[in-house]
């Protein structure tokens, strides 16, 4: 079965998956601090959502800012939830907080 939402342990694996793939990469940035954790929960549907949506179009890579530290901060990423449309490893759009389904697929159209 393929993964539809990698989920990097560490920085090292986030960039091995950047690496490997050849489409472009939505990066979600969550946190699992009090404030941080029921926006990216909420978040996690619709992301979930959009990754089936755009299977062969888009990776959806979910990196938790605390295990992520290098990559949270090579893409500015701030809070959580965040995220980075990224095209070889480039980012070319950022965004955060909580999104519609419909705001976070026109954020990535814009970036397609």
């Amino acid at each position: 079965m393929v993964k539809r939402v990698h989920q990097p342990r560490e920085d090292a694996e986030f960039d091995f998956i950047l690496r490997m793939s050849d489409a472009p990469v939505l990066a979600y940035f969550i946190g699992t601090w009090p404030k941080a954790v029921e926006p990216c929960r909420t978040m996690d549907l619709v992301v979930g959502g959009i990754a089936d949506e755009y299977a062969g179009r888009l990776m959806v890579v979910r990196a938790d800012i605390t295990r992520c530290p290098a990559a949270t901060e090579r893409y500015g990423i701030t809070g959580a939830p965040s995220y980075a449309l990224l095209k070889d490893g480039q980012a070319v759009a950022h965004g955060a907080g909580p999104m519609t389904s419909t705001e976070l697929r026109a954020f990535l159209d814009g970036g397609l």
